[in-house]
Parts: C-alpha cells; sequence; structure tokens
C-alpha cells in the first residue's frame, strides 16, 4: 500500500486523521509515537500492520438528518459542528454496510419514518448501527429511534432483510437522551433472534447489540494471538480475564489454562460470556459481573490469587483500585491490552513502581488511516514472594485534564 488514499469529506468528517499518508508512513507515524510514549519501559517492537488496510471495520453506525432542504442525509456523526456529514462512501467502512445504510435511508419515506431534529428533539429515527461477522458474513442492523415507535418497523426490517439475504437480524433500541449514537435500552427484535456469531482464533461467539467487540476482525486474531503467547501458559495457571466483555480472550485462553475467571460490569456482555463458553464447551470458564478493580479486591481478601490476569480496559485505562488489587494479589504476568498510550503509559508506570517490569510491547494497528493504535504488553513481577508492596503515590493515576 504505497500510495495515500483520497477522501471527498476527509477533513469534514474526523474520522480518518492519516488518509494524507501512505500506509508505510501512517505505520512509521504511530511507531515514532509508541516509542516517544512507552520506549522507556522496554523496547517496541515494530508494528504489525495490515495487508489491506480498506474496509476492515466490522461495526458502523450511521447518523440521520434532514439537510435543511426536504432531502434525508445520513453519516458520521459530527460532534464539533453537532450536525451529520453525509458519506455514501468509506475507506475504512464495510462496504456491504453502507449499501444497507443507503437503502435504509431510501425506504425511510414510503415508512412513513422521520428522522431526529436534534435542534427540536422531534423525528422518529436517530441512528442505525451495523455488525457484520467476518467469518460468518452474518449481519446485524441495529434501529435506534427517538421514543419508542417505529411505524410498521416488523415490515421495515423484513424488507431490508429480503434486499440483504446477509442480515441475520435486525433490532429495535430507544434512544431518548440527549447523548448522540448511544443505545439506551432495547425496545424489540423486529427480525431474526436478536443477535449474530462470529468465529475467532477458532472460537465461536455470540454478539448482541451493545457487546464490545474489536472492529477490526483481521487484526484482533493477531491481537489476541499475542496476548495469548505473552502469558505463557502451561495448563495448570488460575487466570483472569478484566474487562472482559464478551469472554474473547479468556475463552481463546481457556484451552491452555488451569481456570478461567472472566469480570465485566455490562449485564449484557457478561450473559454473551456465559453462552459463548456454553457455545465453546468449555468448562473452565466462569464469568462475574461487576466493576474489575472491586472483584479483585474481593478475591484478593478471600486468598484466591490468579497466576495471570488480562486486562483490556476502555481508553480511560484501569481504574486505580483494580491497579492496586493487582499489587495486592500478586500475579506472575499481567498482559495489558490497550488502545490508548497515554493512560497505558501512567497504568505501567505506576507497576513498576510496585514490583512489576514491561517486559515485552507489541503493537498492532488495529486502525488503520485514523491515529489510534492498540498496543500489548506484557508485565512481570520481578520478586516472587512480593505480594504486598503498594505505592503511596497514588495521584498517577488520576487521568490528566486535557
Amino acid at each position: 500500500m504505497n500510495r495515500a488514499h483520497s477522501c471527498s469529506v476527509y477533513k469534514k468528517c474526523g474520522g480518518c486523521q492519516l488518509t494524507n499518508m501512505t500506509y508505510e508512513e501512517q505505520l512509521s507515524h504511530k511507531m515514532k509515537y509508541l516509542i516517544a510514549k512507552l520506549g522507556k519501559f522496554c523496547r517496541v517492537e515494530e508494528i504489525i500492520g495490515m495487508d489491506d488496510p480498506l474496509h476492515y471495520r466490522n461495526k458502523m453506525q450511521a447518523a440521520f438528518s434532514g439537510d435543511g432542504r426536504g432531502n434525508i442525509v445520513s453519516g458520521v456523526w459530527q460532534s464539533a459542528s453537532r450536525r451529520v456529514v453525509k458519506t455514501d462512501a468509506c475507506l475504512i467502512e464495510d462496504e456491504t454496510s453502507l449499501w444497507i445504510v443507503r437503502a435504509a435511508r431510501n425506504m425511510l419515506r414510503d415508512y412513513k419514518i422521520t428522522v431526529y431534529n436534534e435542534k427540536n428533539g422531534k423525528g422518529i429515527l436517530r441512528h442505525i448501527m451495523i455488525r457484520r461477522a467476518h467469518v460468518t458474513g452474518e449481519i446485524m442492523v441495529v434501529i435506534v429511534t427517538n421514543g419508542d415507535k417505529l411505524p410498521r418497523g416488523k415490515e421495515f426490517a423484513e424488507e431490508l432483510a429480503r434486499r440483504f439475504p446477509q442480515i441475520h437480524t435486525v433490532v429495535h433500541y430507544v434512544n431518548n437522551t440527549e447523548i448522540p449514537l448511544w443505545l439506551e435500552k432495547q425496545k424489540e427484535v423486529l427480525f431474526g433472534n436478536g443477535y449474530i456469531e462470529d468465529i475467532l482464533c477458532g472460537k465461536r461467539f455470540k454478539i448482541s447489540a451493545k457487546s464490545f467487540y474489536q472492529v477490526n476482525s483481521v487484526q484482533t486474531e493477531v491481537l489476541y494471538g499475542k496476548a495469548v503467547e505473552f502469558a505463557g501458559l502451561t495448563g495448570k495457571e488460575i487466570v483472569i480475564d478484566a474487562y472482559c466483555g464478551i469472554g474473547t480472550i479468556g475463552i481463546i485462553a481457556s484451552d491452555n489454562a488451569g481456570q478461567v475467571i472472566g469480570i465485566e460490569t455490562e449485564p449484557a456482555a457478561v450473559k454473551n460470556a456465559t453462552e459463548n463458553a456454553k457455545l465453546n464447551k468449555v468448562k473452565n470458564y466462569k464469568v462475574i459481573g461487576g466493576d474489575a478493580g472491586k472483584i479483585m479486591t474481593k478475591l484478593v481478601a478471600e486468598g484466591k490469587r490468579p497466576d495471570v490476569v488480562f486486562a483490556d480496559p476502555p481508553r480511560a485505562g484501569c481504574t486505580k483500585e483494580f491497579l492496586l488489587a493487582i499489587v495486592k494479589c500478586a500475579p506472575k504476568k499481567l498482559v495489558y491490552v490497550s488502545c490508548n498510550p497515554d493512560t497505558l503509559a501512567r497504568d505501567a508506570a505506576f507497576l513498576a513502581r510496585n514490583g512489576y517490569k514491561v517486559t515485552k510491547i507489541q503493537p498492532v494497528d488495529l486502525f488503520p488511516h485514523t491515529d489510534h493504535v492498540e498496543s500489548v504488553v506484557c508485565l512481570s513481577r520481578e520478586k516472587a514472594d512480593d505480594y504486598i508492596r503498594i505505592s503511596v503515590h497514588t495521584r498517577d493515576l488520576q487521568p490528566k485534564a486535557n
């Protein structure tokens, strides 16, 4: 991929920040950034890029609005201007998903479905989310409305599914909040069974509308493969999969572990993780619903000490309580999957002051054409008998003001 790609809405959209660079230049740019942020801990391995860094996203969200001239537009929600940037084509979105959005937009008038007006809060359709399973090809369409009403919703869903046989299910969600692109609550399943299934690293996963599932399936296999490799499991270890989502990392690692405990706050994801363990006939995996820090602290109090912990937190990084619990229970290894080098550096610095050493850093490019980058980091406990060594300087764990 030796040339940059042009996009007609590159400056208006803001979704891709690096499209003006060749892909090789993008990878080089990200490596320099990562070395500046993380190079003080240990060597940063060469970033693993994609063979084909186009149309990789398995999830898209298209917002809808009027253009002021009676036309309906769909595209990217621009948070700065609070308007929709029309996008009928995109370098990174799944192409079939783009066709589905265009078809849905053209069907709205026939079904008398109005679009949401940001200024007066009126109108029905707010946005459509589409998830496409990489291996099975199953597609989920989530229609999100302002209020409970969706005129002839089941007919709309059935027609859309006739036009696109890949659509496995259509779900109606409601968003009565002021937060754009938000799934507040599920109203009903309009078509199919309400979920799709995909295969990742040889395991089958059930995915619902609110499930966390990495948006780049090709690179996620690389990322999770490295995470399991860094863990160095022998088949005997007690493993905790913190921030586990639908159980992907823990279930993938379960073949090489003695016992795996997943921890997750989102109830729908807890349900999915439990179902996914059964789906894959994994008997050494269980999931606990709740905050990772609180549950880890409770496990420590009960004398349960994991050998290895996987952590895949949101962009804000690990909570202070979780990191303190890590230091208390002192697993031999913490494998940290991060989408934010800033919070990763903050958390790694705290752990380095409290008995851990960063031994491996492997970046993986999950988000080509954007300035985001994913990394998997291995932290090993320096002293085998160092179970309680907590730094009092926890202020460094607080997010920095922008």
